[in-house]
């Protein structure tokens, strides 16, 4: 009982640590994005934006899928620090290189192919050899956030202080490239002296180490389908479109990623316990823990969605400035995607993963790639970033139909449709109310719809909940 209660108790703890991370980086781009978006511009800012996205291919490639089968992979030796140790350095030597690799492509290419802006790739080189360093994976795997999140906190913090005391004007998008890409290989290095004080160094075969390139890889497939529709969109905005879509697009999605963030440091702190769960044979607890957090997800998700899209068009002009209000038009456009990111991802990080049913994540992705490039390739010449927006919404939404489908026979959805279905009733007449709310000060209106929102919402659902409760209709529906 005693382990029971400290086990739970870590895990309400490793919650709150996530979501507290969640809303930290929530409330750092509210500091940093504003000032950056009328200092650098929308096409300076769009050139950071492409070049991050181009560095950000050779990243997945030097991790290839050790993010979450590493998180698995330690999840499930975790109690034999022996096994542990083994199983780290055989994914770490592989994952190192991997990185050495894709390292001297992409200095190879930046240096023989690349002639406009060359600097600033060149100077994404720390954020690709980030790849190398970044073991968060053990730390997830451990349950161990409180690690990564101090570690996060205070290197962000470091990295807005460096934006605001070295970035003046437009001239300075090299040291803004610098400031960004040296944070992140900062922030994956201080793990280290951490993961050293519980791995012991263990001498592994040359068999082990290719023992994990078969599974990594089945994991890397979903990475790089993913990849075509989270940082394609914005490759095929700059060949097809201009630098100022490009940085109108990715400053929409930063604003609308931020509730996904949140819902989903749930679902980040739960895969590793839904792994150790399914490892030890507690199937009818990783249920009921799957059961309650997809009502989470969906609450959540949906009351970010439709209160996000209430205050969009005036938060884009009050927060990124005027010369950004096209903005506030993409915000509102992908506020779906909060929705079906959230669910997919608890359904992907609780289920799919943990029970190891891999392919059914490949093939969701895949099909939310090939949606993204197709309607990318129709929409984005006609019109714009706002065609890159329903190219992502439309693939989120196919990957979620297709990993809620294929799992309909490890877990029955009926119950969970029905309260998805009220919740986005609860969120609409909350939209409607809202849109009645007209303040002449910005920042006024946008809090006063955001408290006022979260009560009709917050009441409304919990009388949905009570009566769900009344009639009986709740319950963990798994086959």
């Amino acid at each position: 009982m005693g382990l029971n209660k400290e086990k739970g108790d870590n895990l309400k703890s490793n919650i709150i640590y996530s979501t507290l991370y969640q809303v930290f980086i929530l409330i750092i781009p509210l500091i940093t994005s504003p000032y950056i978006s009328r200092v650098l511009g929308a096409t300076k800012l769009g050139v950071y934006s492409y070049t991050q996205a181009f560095a950000n291919y050779f990243v997945l490639f030097g991790m290839l899928g050790v993010s979450n089968y590493g998180n698995r992979a330690i999840a499930r030796v975790r109690d034999n620090k022996k096994e542990m140790s083994k199983t780290f350095w055989e994914i770490y030597i592989f994952q190192v290189i991997m990185t050495l690799i894709v390292t001297a492509c992409f200095i190879a290419y930046v240096f023989f192919a690349i002639s406009d802006n060359k600097i600033i790739y060149i100077l994404q080189i720390f954020y690709v050899v980030s790849a190398g360093l970044d073991i968060s994976w053990f730390f997830f795997g451990t349950e161990q956030f409180k690690v990564t999140v101090t570690r996060n906190i205070i290197i962000k913090l470091l990295n807005a202080a460096a934006v605001f005391l070295f970035v003046k004007d437009t001239g300075d998008l090299a040291i803004y490239t610098f400031i960004m890409s040296f944070g992140t290989l900062l922030s994956v290095a201080v793990l280290w002296p951490f993961a050293k004080k519980q791995i012991s160094f263990v001498k592994v075969s040359y068999k082990g180490v290719l023992s994990h390139i078969k599974p990594n890889l089945v994991l890397f497939i979903p990475v790089i389908a993913i990849s075509l529709y989270n940082i394609m969109d914005k490759l095929m905005l700059g060949w097809l479109s201009t630098d100022d879509e490009v940085a109108f697009y990715t400053n929409a999605e930063k604003i609308a990623q931020i509730p996904n963030s949140i819902v989903m440091a749930v679902g980040n702190v739960l895969m590793p316990r839904m792994s150790n769960l399914l490892a030890s044979g507690k199937k009818d607890k990783s249920r009921e823990l799957f059961a309650k957090s997809m009502i989470f997800m969906s609450c959540g998700s949906i009351l970010f969605a439709f209160g996000l899209s209430s205050v969009s068009q005036t938060f884009a002009v009050w927060f990124y400035g005027a010369e950004f209000a096209t903005c506030g038009i993409y915000i509102a456009c992908l506020c779906p995607t909060i929705v079906f990111k959230s669910i997919a991802g608890s359904v992907r990080t609780q289920l799919i993963i943990p029970s190891g049913k891999d392919n059914i994540y490949i093939y969701s992705v895949f099909a939310g790639a090939a949606v993204n490039l197709v309607a990318n390739y129709f929409l984005i010449p006609v019109y714009q970033g706002l065609g890159a927006v329903w190219g992502t919404v439309l693939a989120e939404f196919a990957v979620l139909i297709v990993q809620v489908v294929m799992t309909t026979r490890i877990y029955n959805y009926s119950s969970f449709i029905i309260d998805t279905v009220a919740f986005c009733m609860i969120g609409l007449l909350m939209y409607i109310c809202l849109s009645y709310i007209q303040i002449a000060s910005p920042i006024l209106n946008i809090l006063t719809k955001m408290i006022v929102g979260f009560i009709i919402y917050a009441m409304l659902s919990i009388v949905y909940l009570y009566l769900k409760k009344q009639f009986n209709r709740g319950g963990i529906n798994s086959v």
